[in-house]
């Protein structure tokens, strides 16, 4: 992989995160990690929903949106550090994270790359249709597929939207992202690190194939705190397809913890 430099703080925060409503009042900061393929764009129309308590940053990683022509990572610990330090102007205020599938992964590890590191951890842990972290994944890896099966098993597993899939011309674009986020999923391996100190919400679709079913409370073992999970009626992109419940849930639980601060 083409090593990644670290870029300056102004430039570092215009590539890797979306503010796309500031608020310099706010107490807390709510960070969004996207699913396999998806940029931080997917987050942008969330700042509406936000209480005025709150301040969103939408984290956009290398490979997609404006930074198409970036190489994407493809392990998890080689993208920490760099993540870490694109972040870390944003975490000068209580922070939260939310990530939806791969991205609730990548939120799980830098939750503890930033206590080991830099002494920083959430206020508040938000992860969104994953299997928790210690927990194997059934399937067999895909990302080394040829092509055409590629994007069968991955319309398949219903782990990247349809309208991307059924576009061709888009499909050629994200081809290698989604291949490199497939790869960082897939070859991911669980290491103990001992509980976080934030409570920790999970939130999933009934219907998600991907998901383990029996796995919305596993995701209670990574924390000393308090746990609550959260069930929607649709499948892996109810944060799509139930958006309005979702929004509706965040926006109750982002006061509850805003009142605590």
């Amino acid at each position: 992989m083409i090593p990644h430099n670290i870029p300056t703080a102004h430039h570092r925060n215009n590539l890797w995160c979306m503010n796309p409503k500031p608020n310099p009042t706010a107490k807390i900061t709510l960070i969004c990690f996207p699913y396999a393929g998806g940029g931080g764009n997917i987050f942008v129309p969330w700042k509406e929903y936000m209480p005025a308590s709150v301040e969103l940053i939408a984290v956009n990683f290398p490979g997609r949106g404006m930074r198409m022509n970036e190489t994407p990572f493809t392990q998890v610990d080689t993208l920490l550090p760099a993540l870490s330090n694109a972040l870390l102007p944003h975490l000068q205020k209580p922070f939260i994270f939310f990530g939806h599938s791969l991205g609730a992964l990548i939120a799980f590890e830098l939750a503890h790359y930033l206590r080991q590191h830099y002494n920083k951890e959430p206020v508040h842990l938000m992860p969104a249709g994953r299997r928790a972290p210690h927990v194997e994944k059934k399937q067999p890896p895909i990302y080394h597929l040829p092509e055409k099966e590629f994007i069968q098993e991955v319309e398949r597993l219903n782990g990247t939207p349809k309208e991307v899939l059924e576009n061709p011309e888009l499909m050629e674009l994200v081809m290698p992202t989604l291949r490199a986020d497939f790869e960082m999923a897939e070859t991911y391996q669980f290491v103990e690190k001992g509980k976080l100190t934030c409570p920790i919400s999970f939130y999933y679709g009934l219907q998600d194939k991907v998901k383990n079913q029996d796995n919305h409370a596993a995701w209670s073992q990574h924390t000393n705190n308090t746990y609550q999970s959260y069930a929607f009626p649709g499948d892996h992109f109810f944060l799509h397809t139930d958006k309005r419940q979702l929004l509706e849930q965040l926006h109750k639980d982002l006061l509850s913890i805003s009142t605590y601060l």
